[in-house]
């Protein structure tokens, strides 16, 4: 996306990536990434709503499975999804000044 942001295939959003203190960046930078990340967040809540979709595919499916391996699979994939939710309502919860988070 540019320097300030890099793209998350796992959440499929941008995130910030700050490299230096807050308070360093200029006002117009900081203007910039704020506005960004608005941008950004608002885009969220469409985000966990296609997570919940695949899930209750996933949970239909659950149901009706009856190979065990393949419904530890099936719940190992749920998880994952719920983990990328509460990872969304984080990233959404982060306030308006970006904070200096570094993820891998």
């Amino acid at each position: 996306m540019n320097q300030y942001f890099a793209w998350d295939d796992r959440l499929g959003i941008s995130l910030p990536t700050l490299y230096q203190d807050w308070e360093l960046y200029s006002e117009e930078v900081r203007t910039f990434i704020v506005t960004q990340w608005e941008i950004i967040r608002g885009t969220i809540p469409d985000r966990v709503f296609a997570f919940e979709r695949i899930i209750n595919v996933k949970q239909a499916q659950l149901f009706e499975e009856e190979d065990f391996e393949l419904s530890c699979t099936i719940n190992s994939d749920i998880a994952e999804l719920a983990s990328r939710i509460n990872d969304l309502h984080i990233w959404y919860r982060t306030n308006q000044e970006v904070e200096n988070k570094r993820h891998s």
